[in-house]
């Protein structure tokens, strides 16, 4: 198993088990034996997990698993390194650390790849530490890499309270940039708005689309982060500025668009998109690298910080599903394995 800590690894642990497509009610509390990591992976003894919608897309069996990932749920977590592979040379026995995971992040033991393993920032909990990964992986590679949105543009993202949502809110705001989000209750526009959003208009009641219009002054959005797709393409391309990029990451609202893309080429556009799981492990890892010189050090600085609306034991791992898909919450809903609430980084 390569390097491990003084303490013995049991040879079973507890994890969420997706028993079949369905409800919340099919993740099951089950014991299995604990992952062995390969020779540039790590063990960690998991002290939280990030709930995220690609799991709730799993559990449906609307997200295939890919080839070589765990078929348990959750793809990031939090906690100690407790074994190495050989081929490591950066991660110990005994550091903490969170990690985007290839699946089993519901679990006591989770493996990951060592370059998908990030140092936990100073000032933060492993509880807020498993909330990260994620979340702010596919902030920064959208927005910032692939839209290259700058300091002074304007942004906007859809789903301004969920947690990607608070992620890129608080990140554009960090870059200097003019933040536009939509949400569904004016409760989550004033929870946007108190993050850092400029103007956060709320889609049930209001035209957000006329509301960006009047709020830019007819220019539109430099960058719009999409989480909706389906209806809201055509609107989304005729919000952006010249020259605007539009990043795709899920579809709310269905995967299908008609759309006139003549406004495309008029006006100069970008549209792209990408998902984070399926990509290649180095892939990832240069993701990992950028988020950690670029993004570490607003997490160290306070400037950023994930936002937790709940937490729960791994045993009621349902109870969570259930708040993701009800879309009651404000930030991230995570899974506690211990108690992690107090435990900042050294």
């Amino acid at each position: 198993m390569g390097r491990t800590v003084a303490e013995s690894i049991p040879p079973m642990m507890r994890a969420v088990s997706i028993t079949q497509p369905g409800g919340p009610a099919v993740l099951r509390l089950i014991d299995v034996p604990v992952p062995r990591p390969g020779p540039s992976q790590v063990l960690i003894r998991v002290a939280a997990a990030g709930v995220n919608r690609p799991d709730v897309l799993q559990r449906l069996g609307r997200y295939p698993v890919p080839p070589g990932a765990s078929p348990l749920p959750g793809l990031e977590a939090a906690g100690e390194v407790v074994a190495v592979g050989g081929d490591v040379t950066r991660w110990q026995a005994g550091e903490a650390v969170m990690a985007l995971t290839h699946g089993g992040g519901y679990a006591e033991f989770c493996v990951a790849d060592a370059g998908h393993c990030l140092p936990v920032p100073a000032g933060l909990s492993l509880l807020e530490a498993a909330a990260v990964p994620e979340t702010f992986f596919t902030v920064w590679y959208n927005v910032f890499t692939r839209c290259r949105l700058t300091g002074g543009e304007t942004f906007m993202v859809h789903g301004g309270s969920s947690g990607i949502g608070t992620a890129a809110i608080q990140l554009a705001k960090a870059y200097d940039c003019v933040v536009l989000t939509t949400a569904g209750s004016d409760e989550k526009c004033r929870f946007c708005e108190h993050l850092g959003a400029d103007r956060a208009f709320n889609y049930v009641s209001e035209d957000w689309q006329a509301g960006v219009r009047e709020t830019t002054g007819g220019r539109g959005v430099d960058v719009l982060l999409d989480m909706v797709a389906g209806a809201y393409t055509q609107k989304n391309l005729e919000c952006l500025a010249r020259d605007g990029r539009c990043s795709i990451i899920a579809f709310l609202k269905g995967p299908r668009a008609e759309v006139d893309l003549r406004i495309v080429l008029a006006n100069r556009l970008t549209i792209t998109g990408s998902t984070l799981r399926p990509q290649t492990v180095a892939e990832k890892a240069h993701i990992a690298a950028d988020v950690e010189r670029n993004v570490l050090p607003l997490l160290e600085s306070g400037r950023v910080r994930p936002i937790i609306h709940a937490t729960f034991p791994l045993d009621a791992a349902a109870a969570a599903h259930e708040l993701m898909e009800s879309s009651r919450h404000m930030g991230k809903i995570v899974l506690t394995l211990r108690e992690t609430a107090r435990e900042a980084a050294a």
